[in-house]
């Protein structure tokens, strides 16, 4: 095994338990294989303490023993709630329902563009199908809900027709962004899927759309990305999704320890310590290469995030997909929003209040923020301060002024509508 070239995390998926809590506390000066086979040592005594004391994880973050359906990113009581509000025309769901209808995703004659091979190089040079799958993708997601909430079959048969057109079709993504694009086509394929699948009559198709994910989608996204945060957790939410519509509970435990491990690398808070967690793989070996990987950042504080000093639109992609991934979780029984909160608390403030006016001292990014967070607070928002009860004046400030929140063309769609102060 050591004479492959593996990243630290593969050599670590070899070995049954979940080992991130374990590599931050292997110096980082011992080299990453060695560290990875020290951290094996450490799982395996772990385990052996799991089975002769009866140690487990706590009962909210244990995976569930069967999934429930439809269960990604939003539940049929989730959608009971939000078609009762817009048939009564309350607020904010029927400005959000008026705003998804109106929408080009929305359209009856909408033509699916699929290709065999779709090819996404850096800032979308080339882009060969790309937009079109992402926004195909959406716009299946967008007619699976519009066919929930009002009830007319045409928007299932033409989210129907959208999916089976690229499972028919799609065989691979190349060139530098593939990892990236089939993580956000992934993530947004399974929405629609798991809402068609488990509320509509009939998908004569859905094997072939489920081998779609397992062969083309999934094998590129689980084993994850040394890359910007924001790329690994996109591809985490795409793997668990997906993993949920095949019921595949290794992927799934899988994509759930590695996305665990990149959470808590990507949102710093004090009781890290000194510094943020190192992420877990990439390279990042010394506090010089830690700095470098925060944009040039040495002073951390509550809620920063490994791509803040970036621009706050990458750093709204990896707290959206955090979000997304701790909600399907929290449907699917696990519930990671407790053991997420405070970072995710953090990172919301934080960020928004830049986004609502407050001055950047001069110890963050050099007094300069890029701002432009995006459509993504209202799934956070809902869970932290609606469900746990946190108080979040400037996510509230944020997340009410914007509303409703549409959608940023990747893979965040709706949001306001399955999710404003939805208690379901």
């Amino acid at each position: 095994m050591l004479d492959r070239d593996l990243s630290t995390w593969e050599l670590l998926s070899h070995f049954p338990v979940s080992l991130s809590p374990l590599i931050p506390n292997i110096p980082r000066e011992i080299p990453m294989r060695r560290r990875a086979l020290l951290a094996a040592f450490m799982a395996l005594m772990a385990a052996t303490a799991s089975a002769t004391f009866g140690l487990r994880p706590s009962a909210a973050e244990a995976a569930p023993a069967t999934f429930t359906h439809p269960g990604v990113l939003v539940s049929r009581p989730q959608l009971d709630f939000v078609k009762g509000k817009v048939s009564s025309g309350a607020q904010p769901w029927t400005a959000a329902y008026n705003q998804m209808v109106a929408s080009r995703y929305a359209s009856l004659s909408r033509t699916p563009a699929p290709r065999a091979t779709v090819e996404c190089g850096s800032y979308s040079n080339p882009n060969n199908g790309c937009t079109d799958e992402r926004e195909d993708a959406i716009a299946a997601y967008t007619d699976a809900l519009i066919w929930y909430i009002s009830g007319n079959a045409a928007y299932a048969q033409k989210s129907i027709a959208l999916m089976d057109a690229w499972s028919a079709t799609i065989r691979s993504h190349t060139n530098s962004n593939a990892p990236l694009q089939t993580g956000w086509a992934g993530s947004v394929w399974p929405r629609a899927a798991e809402i068609i699948k488990y509320t509509y009559s009939s998908w004569p198709n859905q094997a072939r759309f489920a081998t779609m994910l397992r062969d083309v989608y999934l094998p590129v996204v689980i084993p994850g990305s040394s890359s910007n945060g924001n790329w690994e957790l996109s591809m985490m939410e795409a793997a668990v999704g997906i993993s949920v519509f095949l019921e595949d509970r290794a992927s799934y435990d899988r994509a759930i320890t590695r996305f665990k491990a990149r959470a808590a690398a990507y949102i710093y808070i004090a009781a890290d310590g000194a510094q943020p967690k190192y992420p877990p793989v990439g390279g990042v070996d010394t506090r010089a290469e830690l700095i470098s990987y925060w944009q040039g950042q040495s002073t951390f504080v509550d809620g920063l995030s490994q791509e803040t000093c970036r621009d706050f639109t990458h750093t709204g992609y990896g707290i959206s997909a955090i979000g997304h991934i701790a909600e399907t979780t929290r449907i699917q029984g696990e519930d990671l929003w407790p053991s997420l909160s405070e970072r995710m608390r953090h990172a919301l403030g934080f960020h928004t209040k830049f986004e609502n006016g407050t001055a950047v001292p001069s110890n963050i990014c050099g007094g300069s923020v890029v701002k432009g967070l995006g459509p993504v607070t209202e799934v956070a928002y809902n869970a932290l301060a609606n469900r746990l009860g946190i108080a979040m004046t400037n996510s509230r400030t944020y997340t009410e002024s914007r509303r409703p929140q549409g959608t940023n063309n990747l893979f965040v769609a709706w949001e306001t509508l399955t999710h404003a102060s939805n208690p379901a």
